[in-house]
């Protein structure tokens, strides 16, 4: 479980997101970030046993910088209002697909996939999922992942507006061919993060998502 304060000082952060009150409250976001890496220490260990691929992996690094790059946004707020770790194989820099944690008072979830990978990544996720269609779909409709997360991510943003090129609009794993991101999510409510059973909730979110790692990192590591 997660203490209060860490998210009070998120909070708190959403309303004063300068550098001067960040300064003055550094003490107080130490204590946030270890709180938190303790949680995703816990999440290494427990998971680790289930997805080796993890097991070898420290906090530092699945956890993801506070600072904000605002180099090329309007938005000159210079810390992010959320704390985030990515598990995956090699860590948070990895290509691959991983699981993900997102801890934002109001906003949190956990889940995993692969976001935004590169040209050639998506060309191997889309022939493995063309190919091996019976599989993929037997994992989308695996009752863990269904009760969990219903189905992948299919917003506007993660999609493109028609099917991709070499494929065909009758393909029956169309909707998952035309995907840019292969990603699923389930929320986590303010309560649960400061239960006693916060990490076994994430843990059970990401057996869950197992399968669909795994299948989605035999396409990106074809050679």
């Amino acid at each position: 479980m997660l203490q209060t304060s860490t998210l009070a000082f998120l909070n708190n952060l959403k309303k004063h997101n300068t550098k001067e009150w960040f300064d003055t409250n550094r003490k107080v976001y130490e204590s946030a970030k270890a709180d938190f890496a303790s949680l995703v220490d816990h999440v290494i260990r427990e998971f680790g046993k289930k997805d080796t691929s993890i097991a070898s992996l420290q906090a530092k690094e699945c956890i993801f910088r506070i600072n904000r790059d605002v180099r090329f946004s309007k938005d000159k707020s210079p810390y992010k209002t959320n704390m985030g770790a990515s598990f995956s194989k090699g860590g948070k820099k990895s290509m691959l697909a991983g699981y993900y944690v997102h801890l934002e008072p109001g906003k949190s979830f956990a889940g995993g996939g692969i976001y935004m990978p590169d040209a050639d990544a998506i060309k191997k996720i889309r022939q493995e999922i063309d190919y091996c269609y019976s599989d993929f779909s037997k994992i989308l409709h695996n009752k863990k992942f269904a009760t969990q997360y219903g189905d992948l991510d299919k917003g506007k943003e993660l999609s493109l507006s028609r099917e991709p090129k070499g494929y065909e609009k009758d393909n029956p794993a169309i909707d998952y061919l035309k995907l840019k991101s292969w990603i699923a999510m389930t929320p986590l409510t303010d309560e649960d993060l400061t239960d006693k059973n916060l990490s076994k909730k994430i843990i059970s979110a990401f057996e869950a998502l197992q399968p669909m790692i795994e299948f989605l990192n035999r396409a990106v590591e074809t050679v």
